[in-house]
């Protein structure tokens, strides 16, 4: 019986030494653009290193507050003459709450101008769609044009949001400008390309 008992103890122990040893193989990241993969520029992009957390102010343009800091990180983007962007990316407890963040992050995308021209009286600014795109489980393209005429500025943004499994990416592009300035097309590549890189 005491060598039973000294066997079972053996075995358990190596069993347990064999848990403790085994390698965990954390789930790989999601990843991100690369700063050539930005809609092209008249200089070129240069992009961070990938940041835990949101970028200041509560996150993005039209979207402040809205990504959860937990389980997100985020890269920016710029080129020489103005023109920047940012890649925000977060993987949602579920799928089902992927989805809620998608389509609160929408929902401020396309009221934003409004939005704005209410906290900024004297500030125009048009809030646009710009259509669904079929990549994973789907990406919308936004715009915001907003001009101040007291200080004679305009500029443009495109915003991207877009969603694989339980993993969401918002991209935003911008410079001085109007729509008819903005790399739509391009655009909407890279928004594609940033969603099939996610994993």
């Amino acid at each position: 019986m005491n060598k039973l008992r000294t066997a079972l103890a053996t075995a358990a122990a190596l069993g347990l030494g064999a848990l403790v040893t085994a390698p965990v193989q954390a789930a790989a990241q999601p990843a991100f653009l690369a700063a050539a993969q930005m809609p092209a520029s008249s200089t070129p992009w240069t992009a961070t290193q990938v940041f835990t957390g949101v970028p200041e102010n509560g996150g993005v343009l039209c979207a402040p507050y809205k990504i959860p800091v937990q389980n997100t990180r985020y890269r920016e983007f710029s080129t020489e003459f103005d023109t920047n962007g940012v890649q925000v990316t977060t993987v949602a407890r579920t799928e089902s709450d992927a989805v809620k963040l998608v389509d609160s992050l929408r929902g401020a995308l396309v009221g934003c101008g409004s939005l704005l021209e209410q906290q900024n009286p004297g500030l125009q600014a048009v809030s646009a769609s710009h259509g669904k795109l079929a990549v994973e489980e789907g990406a919308w393209v936004y715009s915001l044009d907003t001009a101040d005429p007291q200080i004679g500025i305009s500029d443009i943004h495109l915003f991207s949001v877009g969603r694989d499994g339980r993993t969401v990416t918002l991209v935003r592009w911008g410079q001085m400008g109007d729509l008819e300035d903005a790399p739509l097309t391009a655009f909407r590549t890279t928004t594609k390309t940033a969603v099939n890189k996610l994993h």
